[in-house]
């Protein structure tokens, strides 16, 4: 593991994963605690920048992502799993590099306006929230990784990440790379009812659901809004469950499927039998792992502790060379 490059990237403890974030998140992660010293933390201080008010779940959200990541393929001897919070050195850093990061960078960040303008149940105006870009930052450079794996999205946190490692390196220097963004192959996975799968939304397929429960979601699943009947033609490139046949099914699948929707001789109910015969070939192995790790008392607990002590070691290494740097 020693000879791979570095990487680095966290997750929010908001809940149970759904397929979204399967596709979307942690199938590239699995790919690439093969390739790369991984480092992968449960983000629980971000946590609290917007559900500061009532942080009641956190605990329990924390131990259920880790079963997910661990159901999902990640492999504790492959790479570190860890809690941010358990790692002081991350708050350190993100002090010392909010001391060098103007103001005008943190408030022309998109993600800061959008979240501010669309997000009107929180009280989203503590600093903390403002400041989420440098302990960001913080958790990226804190291993000196040379990409971070994020989606489009996240791009403007990875180009203020890179702008705070130029400025540090300026003032005191060279001691961060500046990371690349190491952009995760786009997977769209739509919420059952067409918008964006989402806890939030009760929209969700979770890694963690059984087959029926899965069924009753499916069946009301929106498909091709403009296909009244099934002798009428479908559009499969903006049904709501194509997307997932491209997932799921193999090149050949995908091409019958979309001949006999558009021909209209594949209805969609027999589209979302499909989906649920894939979905029962898929779900079985992570939920086995899953399985697995609830039935072991104390194992979350001592993946958690074996990963917070590998990521201090580093953690440690980093801001000896920091704190030397700035004259501490």
């Amino acid at each position: 593991m020693s000879t791979f490059p570095r990487t680095v990237s966290g997750m929010r403890p908001t809940g149970n994963l759904h397929l979204g974030h399967y596709f979307g998140v942690l199938k590239n992660w699995v790919a690439l605690q093969h390739t790369e010293q991984a480092y992968f933390f449960v983000a629980d201080w971000h946590a609290l920048t917007s559900d500061y008010a009532d942080p009641s779940g956190v605990r329990r959200n924390i131990r259920e992502m880790v079963k997910d990541w661990v159901g999902a393929g990640l492999d504790p001897e492959k790479c570190v799993i860890f809690r941010q919070s358990k790692v002081k050195e991350h708050a350190e850093l993100c002090l010392l590099l909010s001391m060098i990061t103007p103001v005008s960078w943190l408030e022309r960040n998109p993600t800061y306006k959008e979240q501010q303008q669309q997000i009107n149940t929180k009280d989203l105006g503590n600093a903390g929230f403002l400041c989420y870009p440098v302990l960001m930052a913080s958790d990226i450079l804190m291993y000196r990784p040379h990409g971070v794996p994020v989606g489009e999205d996240q791009l403007p946190h990875m180009e203020l990440t890179r702008e705070i490692a130029r400025r540090f390196n300026h003032l005191y220097g060279s001691a961060f790379p500046e990371p690349a963004a190491m952009l995760t192959p786009a997977a769209k996975c739509p919420g059952l009812d067409g918008r964006k799968m989402s806890k939030s939304y009760n929209n969700g397929i979770f890694l963690c659901d059984g087959m029926d429960d899965i069924q009753a979601k499916v069946r009301g699943m929106f498909t091709d809004q403009s296909r009244l009947r099934k002798s009428d033609p479908g559009n499969p490139d903006v049904c709501n469950l194509f997307p997932y046949h491209l997932l799921l099914c193999s090149a050949d699948e995908q091409a019958e499927i979309r001949k006999g929707c558009t021909s209209a001789s594949l209805g969609c109910v027999d589209c979302k039998r499909i989906f649920l015969k894939n979905l029962a070939e898929f779900l079985p192995p992570l939920q086995e792992r899953r399985a697995q790790l609830e039935a072991a008392p104390g194992a979350v607990d001592d993946i958690l502790a074996h990963g917070n002590e590998r990521a201090r070691a580093f953690a440690a290494e980093t801001m000896t060379m920091v704190r030397e740097k700035m004259g501490l």
